[in-house]
């Protein structure tokens, strides 16, 4: 979730689900929640790893056409990305 999807109605379907929503509320919302603040900075550095593996352009092109083949190319990305 992001803060687009910060309705109550969002909220409320991914409670039902299992899930934990943590994203900060609007400025603008008369009655503001608590969240995890470092549960979400976390949430952001997943998001940027992702944009980072999409550099890649085997990985967002899936041109290996075995899973095996695939998931070893990720590993290698994220190898890679650890070394930096």
């Amino acid at each position: 979730m992001d803060r687009a999807y910060e309705g109550d109605e969002t909220r409320q379907l991914a409670v039902e689900l299992g899930y934990v929503p943590v994203v900060p509320p609007k400025q603008n919302r008369r009655a503001p929640w608590d969240y995890d603040r470092t549960l979400y900075k976390r949430r952001n550095e997943i998001e940027r790893l992702f944009r980072r593996l999409k550099g890649f352009r085997r990985i967002f092109s899936r041109f290996e056409k075995l899973d095996g083949m695939f998931v070893a190319f990720i590993n290698f990305a994220l190898i890679v990305e650890g070394l930096r």
